[in-house]
C-alpha cells in the first residue's frame, strides 16, 4: 500500500464517520421540541449540525486532492505548478502534498 492508498483509506473512514455523526445528530433532533435558538446551555443543535456539515465538505474536498494527486503520479504531472509549468519544490510538496502550484504562484 503506498501513501496515496493510506491516506485515502484514512479520509474515507474519516468521511465515513463524520457523515454517521451527521445522520445521528439529525435523527436525534427531528423528534426533540426543544427551543434551542434560545438554550442558555450553549452551542444550538443547529450550529452543531452545520459544523458537522462543514467538517464533511473539508473533509470530501481532501479526498478530492487526494484522489487527483494519486492521478497527477500516474500521469508524471505531480509536482508540476498549474501555472507556469515548472517544478514545485520538494520542500513545498513536503509540507503541502496536495498543492498544484510553485511557492510563486500560491
Amino acid at each position: 500500500m503506498d501513501r496515496w492508498d493510506e491516506e485515502e483509506q484514512a479520509v474515507r473512514g474519516l468521511l465515513d464517520r463524520l457523515e454517521a455523526d451527521h445522520v445521528a445528530l439529525t435523527a436525534a433532533s427531528q423528534n426533540s421540541n426543544a427551543d434551542d435558538e434560545h438554550d442558555p446551555e450553549g452551542a444550538t443543535i443547529a450550529c452543531e449540525r452545520e459544523q458537522l456539515a462543514a467538517s464533511i465538505e473539508r473533509t470530501r474536498r481532501r479526498l478530492d486532492d487526494v484522489v487527483e494527486s494519486r492521478a497527477l503520479v500516474a500521469s508524471g504531472r505531480y509536482g508540476v505548478c498549474r501555472t507556469c509549468g515548472a517544478a514545485i519544490a520538494a520542500g513545498r510538496l513536503e509540507a503541502r502534498p496536495h498543492t498544484r502550484h510553485c511557492i510563486d504562484h500560491a
